[in-house]
């Protein structure tokens, strides 16, 4: 019997992934990593910035995401978000970039302790990358 599932995700541009033999895939919830196999129960959770881990008998593939809500029903997991990207595409002037941009925004406005939260979060994840 299988153990694989398949994988979509979807950002505003274009169907960004589209995998059927996938045995695991890790993604950044807010309630913490959260590792899905196939048969698990059907969830829906909110993305926070961080990587998704997809692993497939081949291979192993990691993406930097920063937002997005995740669906796994009937052993599909879809994927929607704004900003996703393949880590091996983010070169290091790409991530400091972004970083810096983080924080000036947290140091010039005024937010509330979600937005301070994900920015950290971006940060923190990045900082891992880099």
């Amino acid at each position: 019997m299988s153990e694989e599932f398949k994988v979509e995700i979807i950002n505003p541009e274009k169907s960004f992934l589209s995998k059927e033999d996938v045995t695991e895939v890790v993604i950044p919830s807010f309630e913490g990593e959260m590792g899905l196999l196939k048969d698990h129960i059907s969830i829906i959770s909110f993305l926070k910035p961080g990587i998704i881990k997809i692993f497939s008998k081949a291979e192993e593939k990691n993406y930097y995401v920063e937002d997005g809500i995740a669906e796994f029903k009937n052993n599909n997991l879809s994927i929607l978000t704004s900003s996703i990207f393949n880590i091996k595409d983010m070169d290091k002037n790409k991530i400091e970039e972004i970083i810096k941009k983080t924080d000036n925004m947290l140091s010039g406005e005024k937010l509330t302790d979600q937005e301070k939260y994900l920015a950290d979060q971006k940060i923190e994840t990045l900082k891992l990358l880099n």
